[in-house]
């Protein structure tokens, strides 16, 4: 049997070796304390931040009573001439709703100053101010509500038309501050609402006051029913009373 030596091992031929930088180990995460964070403490929100908000909202809510609050004490009273246009409002129970003779843009048109309306587009919202006087004399009237007197008082009348806020008016005038809206004007008088205790009464003695009146023209009609209102030295205007031929409803 012949003898067959080994091979030489071939020099281009390693083992394999496995590199000592190579060799890891099993991963082991190793036990790492967190750190002692100590919680923040709560910020307190700034006092201004909390009563600013509550103080804006305040003033909103008591603007309009402190208006009609300064109107009431500082106020002229005036008379205008009014006819009830819808005698009941189903949002706020029994009301009139009342148009006056200087709501009509086509009479204010004829006074002094009144073409400020043509100036003005109907589709666009424009204060004014209407300047009325007071009649040459007036008979005295009663404080006392619901009372028949000797006569009602006589509606101020219309002298003319500002678009600015009249200054140094003469005592028997007074600036009544007025809105053009979608060709109609308003003074913030418009709603009438009745006592609790004197809706009935209200209601028939319009009826009857119009019953009377049926037989005269439109504008003899309209001196049965008239309104005191106060107007102060801005021209806001607030409703007083209602009178009903020669009676008295406050």
């Amino acid at each position: 049997m012949a003898f067959i030596p080994p091979e030489a091992p071939n020099p281009s031929i390693q083992p394999d070796r496995v590199q000592p930088d190579k060799v890891q180990p099993d991963k082991v995460q190793p036990d790492i304390a967190e750190p002692d964070i100590a919680l923040a403490p709560s910020r307190r929100l700034p006092g201004w931040r909390l009563w600013v908000p509550l103080a804006f909202q305040t003033v909103l809510i008591l603007a309009a009573p402190a208006q009609n609050t300064y109107t009431y004490v500082s106020g002229k009273t005036v008379t205008l001439q009014t006819v009830p246009v819808d005698p009941y409002d189903v949002l706020r129970g029994y009301s009139q709703t009342l148009s006056y003779s200087i709501s009509d843009p086509a009479l204010l048109g004829k006074l002094p100053g009144g073409t400020w309306f043509s100036q003005h587009s109907q589709e666009q919202n424009a204060s004014f101010y209407i300047v009325l006087e007071a009649p040459v004399s007036e008979a005295p009237v009663s404080e006392t509500p619901s009372k028949t007197n000797a006569a009602s008082p006589q509606a101020w009348k219309p002298v003319k038309i500002s678009s600015d806020r009249p200054a140094n008016l003469p005592s028997n005038q007074v600036a009544l501050k007025g809105e053009y809206k979608g060709g109609q004007v308003v003074y913030g008088l418009e709603t009438y609402y009745m006592p609790e205790d004197q809706r009935e009464q209200i209601n028939g003695d319009i009826r009857q006051a119009q019953g009377q009146t049926q037989g005269q023209a439109q504008g003899q009609a309209q001196q049965t029913l008239k309104v005191d209102a106060k107007v102060d030295s801005s021209g806001n205007a607030i409703l007083m009373n209602l009178w009903i031929s020669d009676r008295k409803y406050e």
